[in-house]
């Protein structure tokens, strides 16, 4: 995993394999992220485990509600079209009205988003 620094507030996660299998991972992701001093992180769909996107699992509730608690914004992205639950595309459309965590189709639309104050 490597951490690349978009600029002073946001980090953003390259990796080969995935780097958040579980809330543990999410945690941790957090706190390495924090400790470099960023607070906001842009994680490629490709590097979180299929089960976040299977809403049964309640990982994702799980772990973008360490995200929020840590106040630490998050951009995810992919081509989420592959997921193509009613819940699913409620739950991105309700995390992308709020802000801090959102779904996005590009690394740029990422940073666009985290950008804003």
């Amino acid at each position: 995993m490597e951490i690349i620094n978009i600029n002073d507030s946001i980090a953003e996660i390259r990796a080969d394999e995935l780097v958040i299998n579980n809330v543990q991972d999410g945690v941790d992701l957090i706190g390495n992220i924090y400790y470099q001093g960023f607070d906001k992180v842009i994680v490629y769909e490709k590097n979180i485990t299929p089960l976040f996107f299977d809403l049964s699992t309640k990982i994702a509730g799980e772990i973008l509600q360490k995200f929020s608690n840590y106040r630490m914004s998050l951009a995810i992205v992919g081509d989420f079209s592959k997921y193509p639950s009613k819940s699913m595309g409620n739950f991105i459309s309700e995390s992308n009205q709020h802000g801090q965590i959102n779904f996005v189709n590009s690394t740029s639309e990422a940073i666009d988003v985290l950008s804003k104050p």
